[in-house]
């Protein structure tokens, strides 16, 4: 597996232990729709959060949260779309990015909530 693999694969799994200590409910991990995959579901609440994560060694070139870019939203949309359908779900979903940095041998999770809605 390349190093950035493994380093996103470490990222997830921070961030899915990130959530669980908020309590969130983790429903999948990397489930894949088509071509389309999102990292992780969880229930919070009432709410579906579907989560980007966006894992770096460091912040030289912008914030990881800044490399989701509008064709990423698309199609983080579609899946979740598509997940809710496929569950029956009657959830109001909610898009979050958490971004993971590494820094030496230590790392920062940083949430953000409602990082981008979907257009109508």
């Amino acid at each position: 597996m390349a190093e950035h693999n493994e380093t996103g694969n470490i990222g997830e799994q921070l961030a899915e232990k990130y959530l669980r200590g908020l309590g969130y409910e983790i429903l999948e991990r990397n489930w894949r729709s088509g071509k389309n995959e999102i990292d992780i579901i969880a229930k919070d609440g009432q709410f579906l959060v579907i989560a980007e994560v966006k894992t770096r060694k460091s912040n030289y070139f912008g914030e990881p949260e800044e490399f989701v870019n509008r064709a990423k939203q698309h199609a983080l949309i579609t899946a979740a779309n598509n997940y809710i359908v496929k569950k029956n779900l009657d959830l109001e979903a909610r898009f979050d990015i958490i971004s993971v940095i590494f820094t030496g041998s230590s790392y920062t999770v940083k949430q953000i909530k409602d990082a981008f809605y979907p257009l109508v």
